[in-house]
């Protein structure tokens, strides 16, 4: 697997490792089940299972599900599938729900060394007391209770007897403390709802602050990784660690998380984006998901090379959506096949060529690696152009297609426009062309050069075809806009974020299969859409362009 350098997080293993005081590192990758991984996710991945692999430790997959109103196992086998795709495999699968018998005990500890208590203060007056970043929090009336009315109350909330919301349990650690975790933060609620893995075992659910790092002392987790907004938080993983008297003491190390141009990281926002259709679902190849990128055409491997180039650091400024970009294209270019396609089809008749007639001209699959091979393209008297290709009054220095004008078509030969056939509204709907037999690609012919090429498909044979092309779907922040007017992220939707296109394939791209990606000559490159590809109709989606103007 990849390796992913030198760095600070990397430097605390070794340390731990030379020191003694680890013998085996143990990673996890911990995600709430309440949506779909998204590339930031990747890069918790990566990271996880990347180190410890390096150091022939062991990666869990967790999946922390504490709050049963927005969990549900289609993304817990979404959330499995993507870890797999990327190419990891985890050494053990646990989830929190796994420990929550454990978890109550350790809450009931908590209550009887008066770490704890039940308060039936509402959430907004929990917020109200809890003060602000400059102003000391204010003590609940019920933080005095009795260990035994305490007891009796967690006791009485685990049996139902309690409506939602009208109590909680509550470390009691400092409500003047500076740092807001640590005033007497919630770690019980009660959830009335059904818990995909538990059912209706449980009416109460501990928070993820207080859950969390029990859930990685029991698993024996050396080193808790997780982006740098836990970084406040890590006061109280350490005194839950330490307070619930854990066997095993893991160290939270906090790096900077993945934000890419142009892309929304908020699940929330993302979940919005599919709930009201502006989506076809969270594996819209428009979507950051993983599974959405994997839909669009993006390979394990270049999202683990662009993972790996931005590097593991505390810092967390925004990545150009084109460096990604960059590594799909570096990836593909060496693997997938060279083909010809015609989004936007204007036919041409080649006059003077045999009616009938079909040749097979030859082609090589990908000329950057001549041991894929040759494919045969056929080539007959009529074929479909892009309508770009021609135009009927072309500005200076166009050396495609015009009346009177001669190109050559890739792999083939020159042709030469001599009428153009419109309908009754004045389109271009067909061009009257003749071809110079001479000038067949591979003959050597040097009788006279042209400076246009132009790529086509074979009319008689061709496979209907439909083209996807993105670009991205929320448009960053522009200087323009009027700060001074209320704007959501929904104002930033990119309403041409997708163009559907008719066209038409090789032949020999009929036996296609969902994921098989290609590298269409001049458009970029495409991946056959798993989801709309039917016997009768392959579509495809454009992974990216052929070139950008991004430097690494």
């Amino acid at each position: 697997m990849d390796n992913l350098g030198s760095n600070f997080i990397k430097d605390i293993m070794i340390k731990d490792l030379e020191s003694g005081k680890h013998d085996k590192i143990i990673t996890r990758f911990p995600p709430e089940p309440n949506g779909y991984l998204h590339i930031g996710h990747a890069k918790s991945i990566i990271i996880n299972f990347g180190l410890a692999d390096e150091f022939n430790g062991k990666t869990n997959l967790r999946f922390d599900d504490t709050n049963p109103l927005k969990e549900d196992i289609e993304y817990v086998n979404s959330i499995k599938e993507d870890v797999k795709w990327l190419g990891f495999e985890w050494d053990d699968l646990f989830f929190a729900s796994d420990y929550f018998e454990e978890m109550y005990k350790r809450a009931v500890l908590l209550i009887k060394k008066g770490l704890a208590y039940v308060d039936d203060l509402s959430a907004d007056e929990i917020r109200e007391y809890r003060g602000t970043l400059t102003s000391p929090g204010k003590e609940s009336p019920f933080r005095d209770r009795s260990v035994e009315e305490n007891l009796d109350l967690f006791e009485r909330m685990r049996n139902g007897e309690f409506d939602n919301g009208q109590k909680v349990l509550r470390a009691k650690i400092d409500m003047k403390s500076p740092n807001i975790n640590l005033r007497d933060p919630v770690i019980y609620r009660i959830a009335r709802a059904t818990h995909h893995n538990t059912g209706d075992k449980w009416c109460i659910y501990p928070m993820y602050a207080f859950a969390h790092p029990i859930e990685d002392a029991i698993e024996d987790v050396t080193h808790s990784i997780c982006t740098v907004e836990f970084e406040d938080q890590r006061p109280l993983y350490n005194w839950v660690v330490e307070k619930c008297e854990m066997d095993s003491t893991p160290q939270q190390i906090e790096f900077g998380r993945l934000n890419v141009t142009n892309t929304v990281m908020s699940k929330r926002k993302l979940k919005q984006l599919v709930d009201e259709g502006f989506v076809d679902g969270w594996d819209d190849p428009r979507m950051p998901t993983i599974s959405g990128m994997r839909r669009k055409g993006f390979t394990p491997e270049s999202i683990r090379n662009f993972v790996r180039e931005t590097g593991v650091s505390k810092g967390s400024g925004a990545v150009d959506s084109q460096m990604l970009e960059h590594y799909v294209r570096e990836d593909l270019k060496l693997k997938a096949p060279r083909t010809m396609g015609i989004l936007n089809p204007l036919k041409v008749v080649i006059t003077n060529y045999p009616e009938g007639q079909i040749e097979l001209l030859d082609a090589e699959i990908n000329p950057e690696v001549p041991e894929m091979g040759i494919r045969k393209i056929p080539f007959s008297r009529e074929i479909y152009i892009e309508k770009d290709d021609f135009m009927e009054n072309p500005p200076s220095k166009y050396f495609r297609l015009f009346p009177g004008n001669e190109v050559r078509l890739k792999h083939a030969y020159f042709i030469k426009c001599e009428e153009v056939i419109k309908d009754i509204n004045g389109e271009v709907i067909e061009l009257r062309c003749t071809y110079d037999p001479l000038t067949k690609s591979g003959t050597g012919f040097t009788g006279r050069k042209v400076k246009g090429t132009i790529h086509w498909v074979e009319a008689t044979n061709s496979v209907p075809s439909e083209f996807r092309l993105y670009e991205p779907l929320i448009l960053d922040k522009t200087e323009e806009e009027n700060d001074e007017v209320e704007k959501t992220f929904l104002d930033n939707v990119n309403p041409e974020s997708l163009v559907i296109l008719q066209g038409f394939v090789e032949p020999n791209m009929r036996e296609s299969r969902p994921h098989d990606k290609f590298q269409f000559f001049r458009h970029g490159y495409f991946n056959v859409d798993p989801k709309h590809t039917t016997v009768d109709k392959l579509v495809f989606n454009r992974i990216v362009s052929l070139k950008s103007s991004f430097k690494i």
